[in-house]
């Protein structure tokens, strides 16, 4: 079936060769045809991925239906790289995130590269007009929401503004709350379909309302994967350590203190999370450093976890 798929878009390439198309019209008419093929190439994923652990969320079920993603805080850091990765596997996207200019542009990018639709809504989940439309949008239909938006806060608890401390709460529960409860009810409908509700590894050692917040996403994740299990839906909690990406720079953190050997890449840290999502994990910790963390952060004694924590880590600039 690959090879059906691969010789197919080669002899259009034959094709406009031979008939020396004019170089304008060349991305539109391969465009086209890798659409055309596009089933082909979902249904061999699916037949590789049948190797594997079988599971009724698995995303090789979406390979005959040109699958839609909707992507929070999608033009930077991880939910650029969950964008990226997504449209390379043929996914249509929903990309929503506050700056119009970077959307678009992250758009016409993928339009180009893939051939797939991308839609933009711009939107601030901080604000109960921008949470709704995202909500409606969720609800209209999606196969696989990435809950990903989110910011870090430049001070501790005490020393930050209380509407600071609330917008957080706010971005990282309730707009998770909300898109995974539009998104859910179609999903299971369907049989197919899933949500990856973006945590961090900071979820399981306390630090401030940021890692109070992540630790109410692993929790509620793991408590909705359980509540749609057997449906076809799956949702997962997907916590990060020290990604590279611009997040920890316009959060104000000083990363200086991080050891070199604790950053990870974000496509390839997007790469095993997908992976994840496919086997049915729950709570994805998606390198074997964190994995060890995370497990020291469980069997440590609470108060001693806290103080470590309060020790260790960024510092604000």
């Amino acid at each position: 079936m690959a090879a059906n798929a691969l010789m197919g878009v080669h002899r259009v390439l034959i094709d406009l060769v031979r008939q020396r198309a004019p170089a304008d019209e060349v991305p539109d008419r391969l465009a086209a045809d890798l659409r055309a093929y596009r089933t082909q190439a979902f249904t061999f994923l699916a037949q590789g991925l049948a190797s594997g652990p079988s599971r009724p969320h698995n995303l090789s079920r979406y390979a005959a239906v040109m699958p839609t993603a909707l992507v929070t805080g999608a033009t930077a850091g991880i939910g650029a790289a969950f964008a990226r990765r997504l449209a390379a596997d043929g996914f249509d996207l929903v990309l929503l995130a506050r700056d119009v200019e970077r959307l678009e542009q992250a758009a016409d990018t993928f339009r180009t590269a893939h051939g797939i639709q991308v839609e933009v809504l711009p939107a601030d989940l901080n604000t109960g007009v921008g949470l709704a439309k995202a909500e409606q949008r969720a609800a209209d239909g999606v196969d696989l929401v990435v809950n990903n938006a989110g910011f870090g806060q430049r001070g501790d608890f005490v020393d930050t503004e209380l509407a600071e401390e609330l917008a957080m709460l706010r971005v990282h529960c309730e707009a998770v709350l909300r898109l995974t409860r539009a998104a859910l009810p179609g999903m299971m409908e369907r049989g197919r379909g899933g949500v990856i509700n973006v945590a961090s590894v900071a979820a399981f050692f306390p630090r401030g309302t940021y890692s109070a917040s992540k630790a109410w996403v692993v929790t509620f994740s793991e408590s909705a994967c359980q509540q749609v299990a057997g449906t076809g839906a799956h949702v997962m909690a997907l916590c990060p350590g020290w990604v590279r990406t611009e997040f920890h720079e316009r959060s104000g953190m000083d990363t200086s203190g991080i050891p070199a050997g604790m950053w990870l890449d974000a496509d390839q840290f997007v790469d095993a999370a997908i992976r994840d999502f496919r086997r049915g994990v729950p709570v994805s910790v998606p390198d074997v450093r964190y994995k060890v963390m995370v497990g020291l952060g469980r069997a440590l004694p609470r108060r001693l976890v806290a103080r470590l924590s309060a020790r260790a880590g960024s510092r604000h600039q």
